[in-house]
This record gives structure tokens, sequence and C-alpha cells, in this order.
């Protein structure tokens, strides 16, 4: 199974720390943020690992060349301008091939243990994804998890609301006869779970959406002082 990691975003909410270093370079625990996925998939024998990039391309590829001191073989997808989530994967699927892949947001950590990702059998799914309890900054989640499958609130299904980990399996045939452009991927999920096509379950471990230069810190220092691993 090959996986991809989401790295072309510029980073706002964490400026100015990615005025000059894209948002997946900076550090927790000493170690880059996607530095911290690149290792997890290697440990579970994931190494053909596609990563898009817009904004600092350059300083992604100087910092994580063709993956060999990882023990990984680096695809390269280059975008130019970000093409968002769903438009990177469609420019990135000549390198995924057409089978299914891990995605994952390079702009998370999570403690949690990648290998169940590569016993997800999607079936006639076109996605499984990994939804964890809601943080402070985002009380009402973004879907609902209820008997394995995910479900808009527009669908008014009983069961948990959560949010989105950043971390799933994914179909190529979710973007079949898409063209190529700029385009979210919460929408096709959206319109997938409306004809009952996504599985889900719930992370089991920590996770946290480093999206402000302040929760960069708290995780960097739960991380130094063993709190997160």
């Amino acid at each position: 199974m090959k996986a991809m990691i989401l790295a072309a975003g510029l980073g706002n909410r964490m400026r100015p720390l990615t005025l000059h270093t894209p948002k997946p370079l900076l550090e927790v625990g000493a170690k880059p943020l996607i530095v911290w996925h690149i290792e997890k998939l290697a440990a579970i024998g994931v190494t053909e690992i596609v990563i898009n990039t817009a904004w600092l391309a350059d300083k992604l590829v100087q910092a994580l060349g063709d993956g060999s001191q990882f023990g990984v073989q680096i695809l390269w997808s280059h975008e130019g301008e970000g093409l968002e989530t769903a438009g990177g994967i469609i420019n990135a699927l000549p390198l995924l091939g057409d089978q299914p892949f891990i995605l994952v947001n390079g702009d998370v950590w999570t403690s949690m243990d990648f290998a169940p990702l590569l016993k997800v059998e999607l079936g006639e799914n076109l996605a499984h994804l990994v939804l964890v309890d809601n943080p402070p900054q985002h009380p009402q989640g973004d879907f609902t998890l209820a008997q394995g499958k995910a479900y808009t609130f527009e669908q008014e299904i009983q069961g948990e609301n959560l949010t989105f980990s950043g971390v799933s399996v994914i179909h190529p045939l979710m973007f079949a006869g898409l063209e190529a452009g700029k385009r979210p991927l919460a929408p096709l999920l959206k319109q997938a779970m409306l004809a009952n096509q996504v599985a889900a379950s719930k992370l089991i471990g920590d996770w946290v959406d480093v999206g402000t230069p302040e929760r960069l810190n708290a995780l960097d220092a739960a991380i130094r002082e063993g709190k997160s691993a």
C-alpha cells in the first residue's frame, strides 16, 4: 500500500513561523511534523510515499530528499499553486496508482498506530476515515460515527459526532471522472456518505491539530515531558 502526505498548505494560521518554513517542517519533540508521519509509515512497511508541495516546496525537498534517509521512497507531486486537498490528490493520482492508499494531513500529530490501516478492506466503500473526539477549537465536529460508518449531520443519524483526524484510507475511484484543478475534499466525502460509501473508526491514541503556534508549543512541551509519544 502507498501513502500520501498532504504538505502543500500555506499555513497562514501559523504565521510568522511559516513565512520561511513550510508548516510540515515545523518541529515538535525535536522532529519535523512530517517526519513523525514518515517514520510511522516506514515502521509498518509503507515505503512509497507521495508528498504534494506548493508553498516553499524547495525547503521540503531539501529537507526530505528522496526519502532514503528514512528507508522510504518519496515521490514528489509539485503543484505550483496549491490545489486544495482533492485537487492535490487528483494531481498525484499518476503516482498513487489505482489501489487504495493511506492519506495523512501533514499538519497533524498523533500517537496512533498506523498498522490497522493496512488491514482496512474498503469493499464497496470509497473511504475509511479515522475520527477523533472534538477538540476545544472544533466542538461541533465534522461527521457522525454510527455502526462503523460516517454520515453527514444532514443525514440526522443517531451516533457520535466527531472530528476528522486527517488520517484515512482512500480509494482512487472517489475521484473518477473529475478534472484536475483546485478542489476541496469535504464535498466529495459528503457525497460518498450520502451514498453510504464511507466507513469510519475512532482513533486510539493522542491527536493534535497543530493549527496555531500555541498548539505547536504545547505539543512540543508535552512530547518533551513524556506526556505524549
